[in-house]
């Protein structure tokens, strides 16, 4: 096939309530695009999957759409971002799933994670990976998901059974099972990549008792990933040329890499996300990873995870009766109600509704809100619940601080509840510094089309600078941002009230 030749990019971007495609033209233009909601199961308490099954057919629906929309020959790849940390495993002969896809705010493993704690096996696996111990992460989640069939490690063993992240998922579906590959974002996020050889790592492959026979094979976020084969809608022999996680695609969305660009991806949780030139890895409040290899090297990047951010201000809303509105209505609310208040009258919602990410890493943690009194009205509660957004990303950009490699010139932001002009103005008053948002909504797609796109079209990055996205600038009030330190502060405190603990009975 000869790309020079054709126009459109198809980006898939599979996250945990969509799967959206776009399609963008050769000037890096969104021309088309297409969403299915997925759903998501909680059958038990801190338990949190989806259908596998479901998941490829709402992608492979718009992937369909978008091809139709500009012609399959005019096509000259595929580019897929996906939710990261979710696994799921299937049988290599049928294609099967083992089991529903694990999703990585799913906490069934938390019990096998605090065993690992207790083994003092938290700095073997965070100077390995560069990950904390935490059930966010892959790789206990594959450890279950052996267990949950007879047999699973014996056949996994024997390369009968595959386990991998959606990335690998979606590229066996496309290509009819002729590929099975993950890139090294997602790689990264399992627990099971060693971060200084960038391969599977032979001590956590045995600690987390994963044959390597069951793992994908690891390639760049940018280059060929297999052709497409067998689909119905879909023309065989499309390429799939960049494969990247949704919150890495993001960070190389918004800036290319350019050091002091952090990101923060506002979603059901939230992904804070900043370059850096190295694998080091000394702080424990944090996560070391690989932001991309772009084809040519491998990036570093430094993250905080954070599960409840947009999910908390979903949670008040449905709490305080906001989300029987339509969503216009709901949207209208969220921007006027926290600006009819001057403060929360002194409460803090603390959305620990499944425990903290970072920089606390507290799986037993539940949520808080504290400070009520008699004046507490529905306005005050909404506003606290998105004030808990910007506090919590604050959170973990001061712990980025002790990365010899970091710096901050500007916040990086994009995501549904960005729209929000109160939110994004509280979140530079309380940093200090500009925040800058990206008005594309489908920034995750469009970092994994310019990683596909800087495949076809092997260059520099800097001649990818004329297909990035505009930014609206919200500057910070440095008066208000020495007045936010103190409230800043009683935030810290009402932290440390989820992790408040019952003392043993007698």
């Amino acid at each position: 096939m000869c790309a020079a030749t054709k126009e459109f990019i198809i980006a898939l971007d599979e996250g945990t309530t969509n799967a959206k495609a776009i399609a963008l033209d050769a000037q890096g233009q969104v021309v088309a695009k297409f969403s299915q909601p997925l759903a998501i199961q909680t059958p038990r308490e801190g338990w949190v999957e989806q259908s596998g099954e479901v998941l490829i057919d709402a992608s492979l629906d718009v992937i369909a759409k978008a091809i139709n929309h500009v012609g399959a020959d005019n096509v000259a790849a595929l580019a897929i971002s996906n939710q990261r940390e979710t696994a799921i495993g299937w049988y290599r002969q049928t294609g099967k799933p083992l089991n529903s896809a694990i999703t990585w705010q799913c906490t069934r493993s938390a019990a096998y994670c605090e065993e690992l704690r207790h083994a003092d096996k938290e700095h073997l696996i965070k100077t390995t990976t560069g990950l904390p111990i935490a059930p966010l992460f892959s790789a206990s989640k594959m450890r279950w998901l052996l267990e949950s069939v007879a047999d699973g490690s014996r056949l996994a063993a024997q390369g009968k059974i595959c386990l991998g992240t959606i990335d690998s998922w979606l590229l066996w579906n496309l290509t009819g099972g002729e590929a099975f590959c993950c890139d090294y974002s997602n790689a990264a996020r399992t627990q099971l990549l060693n971060l200084h050889t960038g391969q599977w790592d032979d001590t956590m492959l045995e600690l987390f008792h994963i044959p390597r026979a069951a793992l994908p094979e690891i390639k760049p976020s940018s280059g060929l990933f297999g052709y497409t084969r067998g689909l119905n809608g879909i023309a065989d022999g499309i390429p799939v040329m960049s494969m990247v996680g949704d919150s890495h695609a993001a960070l190389f969305g918004h800036a290319l890499g350019e050091m002091g660009c952090v990101k923060a991806t506002y979603g059901t949780g939230s992904s804070v996300m900043a370059p850096v030139t190295s694998a080091q890895c000394d702080s424990g409040a944090l996560a070391t990873t690989i932001a991309w290899h772009d084809g040519e090297k491998i990036i570093y990047g430094l993250e905080g995870n954070i599960p409840h951010t947009g999910d908390a201000v979903a949670w008040m809303a449905d709490s305080t009766g906001l989300s029987e509105l339509s969503d216009a209505e709901l949207a209208h609310e969220l921007n006027t109600l926290p600006a009819s208040v001057e403060s929360t009258l002194g409460v803090y919602f603390v959305p620990a509704l499944t425990g903290l990410g970072a920089p606390w890493w507290d799986d037993s943690a539940r949520g808080v809100i504290c400070g009520l009194s008699r004046g507490v009205k529905r306005a005050h509660l909404i506003r606290a619940a998105l004030e808990s957004i910007t506090y919590q990303i604050a959170d973990v950009v001061v712990a980025m601080q002790q990365h010899e490699d970091f710096s901050v010139s500007a916040l990086m932001v994009d995501g549904g509840p960005t729209k929000n002009d109160w939110l994004m103005q509280y979140q530079a008053d309380l940093l200090g510094c500009p925040v800058m948002r990206s008005d594309v909504p489908e920034l995750s797609a469009i970092g994994a089309a310019l990683l596909a796109r800087k495949a076809l079209h092997p260059g520099s990055l800097t001649d990818l600078k004329a297909f990035l996205t505009v930014h609206s600038a919200f500057q910070p009030d440095m008066a208000r941002h020495h007045r936010l330190q103190k409230r800043w502060q009683e935030w810290r405190n009402a932290v440390n009230r989820t992790r408040w603990k019952p003392a043993p009975s007698a």
